[in-house]
């Protein structure tokens, strides 16, 4: 496994854009999105996951993190970012 590979989550209320203004983020800093995978849930819920590389992103991991967890902020939503390896222990894949 490789620390280039990073889990994005993103859960808050639904609304038009999300998706968008992520990925927006992200593509600012160059960072490439490998797969995505986004559901509303009970008609208002919105997770998503995305599994990115970072290799070539404009900034290293830990302001990619705080970037993205002001984003979270600015749109009333939580998005937290961690490398793939640490999410699959956590999360015993």
């Amino acid at each position: 496994m490789s620390e280039s590979r990073v889990v994005v989550t993103v859960i808050g209320p639904d609304r038009v854009g999300i998706v968008a203004d992520v990925a927006g983020l992200l593509a600012k800093q160059n960072v490439n999105i490998l797969d995505i995978n986004q559901k509303v849930m009970g008609g208002d819920i919105f997770a998503m996951t995305m599994l990115t590389d970072i290799t070539k992103a404009a900034i290293d991991f830990g302001d990619l993190k705080k970037l993205l967890e002001e984003k979270g902020k600015e749109l009333r939503l939580k998005i937290h970012a961690q490398h793939e390896e640490i999410f699959k222990y956590m999360h015993r894949i």
